[in-house]
């Protein structure tokens, strides 16, 4: 669950430049969920299911990257895209999803199946960011804080900007929106043995150094669980990977840990000081959290007149 801080051999420094805002607000319900890093990972094992899923985003990863030879550093690249997105400035943002968009301009292909399949295609873009979406709003509300149906509205919501960079032309609004979507596409959805080979992976210790084997399967079976009933039927995932009481008690403690414990020098915490807010802001309490953000408020609004003054 490490999270770098380089992505294609660029240091990003959440830090700076002072005051650069993100696409993301500090009080964003993004910023509470992408803090996460246990419910991060059980999002992103869920979105890589739902992708795989179809055949075309299937075959792109696996024939097209080094997943299956290097996930760990395919999966903190991944991270550290999500992370720079969500927390980064705005530049950052967009030099990255810009060499994203660079290196995805050169996959395509045919599926075994017998469908062609570009990347960029709009429907597999609007697909992947759907599922980003659904693995971490849905990971965060199963084991770390329920959420409101307003914070679901704000999450979905929030990220509209950031999906626009890498091309999404269509993002859903809430929950029901997302399983719409699914239902027009899970027609040609299908089981794989790359789907097995992936979970073997995630559940075998070799998705992440330093964690043990058994925590590692508890996030992958919590990733299976909160996966949408039809399409774990159709991805066979049977009772062999369901999650057991004592995983879910250690998947929700580790994620309880983790929305309580400040990490200082994670990307959410580096952001929160480019800003000019502590760098515990996102693991204070709300009511201190408020305090803290109608000052940062009215500091910038007195920055804003004085800067009006000058010129």
């Amino acid at each position: 669950m490490d999270q770098l801080k380089t992505y294609l051999g660029w240091t990003v420094d959440f830090t700076v430049p002072a005051g650069a805002p993100a696409y993301c607000e500090p009080d964003s319900v993004r910023w509470k969920v992408f803090k996460n890093p246990v419910t991060s990972v059980v999002a992103g094992v869920c979105a890589v299911l739902l992708e795989f899923a179809d055949d075309r985003i299937r075959s792109g990863v696996w024939d097209h990257s080094v997943f299956p030879t290097d996930p760990i550093g395919r999966g903190q690249r991944t991270g550290t895209a999500a992370m720079v997105g969500i927390y980064g400035p705005q530049s950052a943002a967009q030099r990255v999803i810009r060499g994203i968009t660079n290196m995805h301009a050169k996959v395509e292909g045919t599926t075994p199946n017998g469908r062609t399949y570009k990347a960029l295609d709009t429907e597999l873009l609007n697909w992947v960011s759907a599922t980003a979406t659904y693995g971490w709003f849905t990971a965060y509300d199963r084991f770390a804080r329920k959420l409101s149906k307003e914070e679901e509205r704000r999450f979905f919501s929030e990220g509209e900007e950031v999906s626009k960079l890498y091309g999404v032309t269509y993002s859903p609004k809430c929950l029901d929106d997302f399983y719409a979507m699914m239902g027009r596409l899970e027609g040609d959805f299908e089981p794989h043995p790359i789907n097995g080979e992936f979970l073997d992976i995630m559940r075998s210790g070799r998705a992440a150094r330093g964690l043990p084997v058994w925590i590692q399967r508890a996030l992958a079976h919590a990733a299976i669980d909160i996966l949408p009933p039809a399409v774990r039927q159709v991805l066979g995932l049977g009772k062999e990977y369901d999650l057991t009481f004592f995983e879910r008690a250690a998947v929700k403690a580790a994620a309880w840990a983790a929305e309580t414990i400040p990490a200082k020098n994670s990307p959410p915490a580096e952001a929160c000081e480019r800003l000019g807010l502590p760098r515990d802001f996102l693991w204070k309490s709300e009511a201190a959290q408020a305090r803290l953000l109608k000052d940062w408020r009215a500091s910038h609004a007195l920055s804003g007149e004085a800067a009006a003054a000058v010129s």
